[in-house]
């Protein structure tokens, strides 16, 4: 591995010339639907999808993956067409009407209340994989970051409101608006985040990110909504093939990787850029490489692994991933670019792009910088700027802002 340090909108419609992806992804094992991003921007705003050879082109909302697909069952579930999972279709746990504070549960009490849960006439119900909860994801959604009015009627979460119940976080039992975090049976590998609290990955669909959240707030155990899953256990396992020229293909979503990083951190500009040069030099022998959507790079993430446990990043180690020196002068891992842009509530909603940390999510947190939110955490990073204007990170954790992050280049099975 080559170690680095790190420190040397509107919506618009698909154009008529997306990228073409595989229909086959549907019939895989483990098929990852689509974002649903629908608009293009450059480094701050909204713009028409470029041509190919143009900049920006090749990002997220160009790309025709396997759409979305459910069925309202009219019994309280949701199919989703694509993976085969049933859902409930609302956190409304106490079946009021209203989906507050007083829904949500510890996790150990989700767990249990799973047991008994019946609803459709099904009583196989389970608390979800992280990527079983991260599958419903969906970017056309908007982060409140920037929104300065309780007033949620506005804001647009990150997940199909057309087919399953949300609400924000219950202001007027204290919460912030962005408190909506969905609980995941997957807890953080590494054991503790900042606090030294036992970690757990949930879902955001308020603001569009994957966190570790501390098992307990405020002395007493953390509460989360719960939307409960029900089918095959199998969704989210990976089928690795080393294909023996710098490719991995993974037989689980038919879709093929490059077995290396980019070894460079490079900006989310110049991450698009690198796709197309990539596809001019037919490199690894192919030319319709692409930098992935968040959902299919989350997709290989591996949350059994993490710098702290495995002293390596959070992927299967048939793949190379280059080597840093983080923000808290510790050996760790890049993070990774997808083609996604994380919009915005702001004057500038195309600003910052969506990447998975596949080393430590590091924030500046109590005069420290320290791994606030787990190997495995999907947040954002702004296009431009520079890191060292960001000395104490951004936002209530501190989150690092690198601004450069590295490429994993990935292509559809033929």
């Amino acid at each position: 591995m080559t170690k680095r340090s790190l420190f040397t909108s509107v919506s618009l419609a698909l154009p008529t010339y997306a990228i073409a992806a595989s229909v086959a992804l549907a019939e895989a094992p483990f098929p990852i639907p689509d974002t649903m991003q629908s608009t293009c921007y450059d480094a701050t705003q909204a713009i028409d999808c470029p041509a190919a050879g143009e900049a920006f082109f090749g990002q997220d909302a160009q790309v025709a993956d396997t759409q979305t697909s459910y069925t309202d069952n009219g019994d309280g579930t949701i199919t989703d067409n694509i993976t085969g999972l049933m859902w409930a279709q609302t956190p409304d746990m106490n079946g009021d009407g209203d989906i507050l504070a007083e829904d949500k549960m510890s996790y150990e009490d989700a767990l249990a209340s799973a047991q008994d849960y019946d609803l459709g006439g099904y009583d196989d119900w389970r608390v979800p994989t992280i990527k079983e909860m991260y599958s419903l994801m969906n970017f056309d959604g908007v982060d409140p970051s920037g929104y300065e009015s309780e007033d949620t009627s506005g804001l647009i979460p990150f997940i199909d409101r057309d087919y399953f119940d949300f609400a924000y976080g219950d202001t007027a039992a204290g919460e912030r608006i962005i408190d909506s975090q969905m609980v995941s049976t997957n807890l953080y590998v590494s054991g503790t985040n900042a606090t030294n609290d036992a970690t757990l990955f949930g879902v955001n669909f308020a603001d569009g990110r994957i966190k570790g959240y501390g098992l307990t707030l405020h002395g007493q155990p953390k509460p989360f909504f719960v939307m409960y899953v029900r089918g095959d256990t199998g969704y989210g396992v990976n089928d690795y093939t080393d294909n023996g020229d710098g490719t991995v293909t993974d037989a689980s979503t038919g879709l093929m990787w490059s077995q290396a990083d980019n070894g460079e951190a490079i900006s989310w500009e110049a991450a698009l850029a690198f796709a197309q040069t990539a596809n001019a030099e037919s490199y690894l022998g192919h030319d319709d490489w692409r930098l992935p959507n968040i959902k299919e790079l989350q997709g290989i993430v591996d949350y059994t692994r993490s710098p702290d446990t495995t002293d390596s990043p959070a992927i299967d180690p048939v793949f190379e991933s280059t080597q840093i020196t983080n923000e808290a002068d510790q050996d760790d891992f890049g993070w990774v670019w997808s083609s996604t842009t994380h919009s915005n509530w702001t004057d500038e909603p195309g600003s910052a792009g969506a990447y998975i940390s596949f080393g430590r999510a590091m924030g500046y947190f109590d005069d420290v910088w320290t791994d606030v939110h787990g190997a495995g955490s999907q947040r954002s990073d702004p296009k431009l700027g520079d890191a060292a204007d960001f000395p104490e990170g951004n936002g209530p954790q501190g989150d690092a802002q690198r601004i450069n992050n590295f490429v994993r280049l990935v292509r559809d099975v033929e």
